[in-house]
């Protein structure tokens, strides 16, 4: 994943704690005092949980809302936080926090081990990163539902739900998967529950989505995007150099191949970013997208035009990032990776891409003729990174990615009780449960809806199918609260 991808997702979290925030603030003008109900807590868990002999460990961070909960039978519902921290606004708003109001739940979320605050002083150091995987969170999870088990005296009349998206909808299955008798049931939102080492899969739906007239996409839109590239590629043959870091803005001159590779990252990340959060306000829609590519324009060099219209989205993206000029220098980018300080909590490039060198691959190559991008986007350059930073060979990582689909059972996980909500104009629906394999795995598809969409708040504009798709999940967490009822009463009676 691009660094300015990675820019955008991190953005898109901020984004909806922005939306969460201003939600929060109407409740507080009409008299409800929400924070008054939420605590933050650390528990110190096991650095590793497979070996009984390292006695270390490190400080995890959860919050709890208990505003809407009913003692002392309420149900938990259970966020699971993914690549990056969690927020107050994880237990205070969002489409679960709607439901827990109905529910009258106990709201919780789990902060990921080292991401956030939930790491050791010197946890990021590549020695340590031996203890972050997701087999590991998912046993953190297990010690969380243990604690606060204890701390608010709950028993099995208390059903646990769990929630998340993206990585964190892949925990939140996978934690029903493996601790079945912990939680009841989950809701995996845009879950790439299958690991992939080359994932060209993703830039081939981005290609579709800006074709896909129902977003505002176009065939020409697409044109205009693979015809931009192509003359990008053609200006860097020529040895214009200088021209291309004028036009696009760039912090550095893009003399050497892997410069060059890191300007076609970054203009590729700007319109993955796009479709893959497409109308969640996070950078522009792919309507207007596609207004700007196939914006018809009076210039004498016509040749240029769509050259010159990746220009101009190079332009907004920088505006609106409040970026002075795009970061194109490789070395910087591995001196990013390489820094182990924890300068910021908010810090997640060195540990998620640690994880996808060990677990998950996840590269989004460009290596076939179906990617709308520059074929510069190789996977060789993508995990030359694991070697460089992490001291991890590149060729062991095809068996590492088996052994997480042998683990979890990639996209035919046989999970039972576990919804999979996707969206059909989401790369990373290629990875996930779209289609019920079994009477097992339920799914929703959303079939003009981007990436975690149903995880926010109803919003005015939200198209029909948006609605009856967070409908649907409502439908099946009331479901699975009323059988769990009614397994209890008859364990009972017996």
């Amino acid at each position: 994943m691009g660094r300015i991808l990675l820019k955008i997702n991190q953005r898109f979290r901020d984004l909806q704690a922005q939306k969460n925030k201003e939600f929060f603030l109407t409740l507080l003008a009409s008299g409800h005092q929400p924070l008054k109900h939420v605590n933050e807590g650390h528990i110190y868990q096991p650095l590793d949980h497979f070996n009984r002999q390292n006695v270390k460990t490190f400080p995890q961070r959860f919050i709890v809302n208990e505003m809407y909960w009913q003692r002392p039978d309420g149900p938990v519902f259970l966020f699971v936080g993914g690549e990056g921290p969690i927020y107050d606004f994880d237990v205070l708003g969002g489409h679960h926090v709607d439901m827990a109001k109905e529910h009258r739940a106990l709201l919780l979320a789990v902060e990921h081990r080292f991401y956030g605050d939930s790491i050791n002083p010197d946890g990021l150091k590549t020695e340590n990163l031996a203890d972050l995987s997701s087999q590991q969170a998912l046993a953190d999870l297990a010690v969380v539902h243990q604690y606060i088990s204890q701390s608010f005296n709950l028993s099995c009349r208390n059903t646990w739900i769990s929630f998340g998206g993206s990585y964190s909808g892949s925990l939140s299955a996978w934690f029903r998967g493996k601790f079945p008798s912990l939680v009841y049931g989950a809701v995996a939102s845009s879950a790439p529950v299958k690991a992939k080492l080359d994932f060209s899969e993703y830039n081939n739906v981005v290609g579709l989505s800006l074709m896909n007239e129902a977003v505002g996409g176009s065939e020409k839109c697409l044109a205009k995007v693979r015809e931009a590239f192509v003359l990008v590629e053609a200006a860097l043959i020529d040895g214009n150099f200088s021209k291309v870091a004028a036009d696009f803005g760039c912090c550095q001159t893009p003399r050497n191949p892997d410069d060059q590779s890191e300007l076609m990252q970054n203009l590729a990340d700007i319109i993955m970013g796009t479709v893959q959060y497409n109308e969640e306000g996070v950078l522009m829609s792919i309507k207007e997208l596609c207004g700007v590519m196939t914006h018809e324009s009076e210039e004498k060099e016509a040749e240029m035009e769509a050259y010159n219209h990746l220009v101009k989205l190079s332009q907004i993206y920088r505006s609106t990032s409040q970026e002075l000029c795009l970061d194109i220098s490789h070395e910087k980018t591995v001196k990013d990776l390489m820094d182990t300080s924890l300068k910021t909590r908010r810090r997640a490039e060195r540990q998620w891409t640690y994880q996808t060198c060990t677990e998950f691959g996840f590269y989004q190559t460009c290596e076939d003729t179906a990617c709308p991008f520059s074929g510069m986007l190789t996977l060789q350059a993508q995990t030359k990174l694991c070697a460089r930073v992490f001291g991890i060979s590149q060729h062991s990582l095809p068996a590492r990615i088996a052994f997480t689909n042998s683990y979890y059972g990639g996209d035919n996980p046989h999970t039972h009780r576990v919804l999979y909500v996707n969206g059909g104009v989401d790369p990373w629906k290629e990875l996930s449960v779209v289609q019920d394999s079994s009477e097992e795995a339920q799914t929703v598809f959303i079939k003009d809806t981007a990436h975690c969409a149903d995880m926010s708040r109803e919003r005015l504009t939200d198209h029909h199918s948006l609605r009856k798709a967070r409908q649907e999940i409502e439908n099946h967490v009331a479901h699975w609260l009323r059988t769990a009822a009614l397994e209890k009463m008859n364990n009972r009676g017996e």
